[in-house]
């Protein structure tokens, strides 16, 4: 296997592109390739297989969605509304995610990977929202990660059916955490 990590970087980039733009079932090396626009054979010269490349892109998704900068002095409603933001903003990896979650489902090894990585997320929410302080538990915390994901979903796939996310978010921090 190839070590030029520009490269592979590079390529795992294109493969998250490729999942958001056509799915699963469309994630070939050939079409890694074309997207990073290397010659054919390049992605197999840097992944044993699918199931490799699939590894990789979430990781790479986690990586680049980053650690979020809340504004200092930002109540609930406003990190909350800061953090959908974010995460939609990075609108192909947050819809190659999904797909990943759907090929989890048929690939065990995929599964097992993603479930440590979204319970490592979890539970770095969690604590941040501890540090913040404000009211609620670790509770409060995961049926807020819960809805600002599904929110996340409809903005990114739907967003006529909901238009106005900013005041729903509002609404579901009141709600949750009175």
């Amino acid at each position: 296997m190839r070590r030029n990590p520009v490269r592979r970087t590079a390529l795992v980039d294109a493969a998250i592109d490729v999942l958001a733009d056509i799915g699963a079932r469309g994630l070939t090396f050939r079409a890694v390739d074309a997207r990073a626009e290397v010659p054919v054979g390049t992605a197999s010269n840097y992944f044993a297989n699918r199931d490799e490349l699939f590894a990789q892109i979430g990781g790479r998704i986690f990586e680049r969605l980053g650690a979020v900068t809340v504004p200092a002095g930002a109540d609930s409603a406003a990190r909350l509304r800061h953090l959908v933001d974010h995460v939609a903003g990075y609108r192909e990896g947050y819809l190659a995610l999904l797909e990943l979650r759907l090929e989890a489902t048929r690939r065990p090894e995929l599964r097992a990977a993603l479930t440590e990585t979204i319970r490592a997320d979890v539970a770095a929410n969690v604590a941040a929202h501890e540090r913040a302080g404000p009211p609620g538990d670790a509770t409060t915390v995961i049926v807020l990660y819960l809805a600002m994901n599904w929110l996340v979903v409809e903005r990114l796939t739907l967003p006529d059916v909901f238009p106005d996310a900013g005041a729903l978010v509002d609404v579901a921090v009141e709600r949750i955490l009175r």
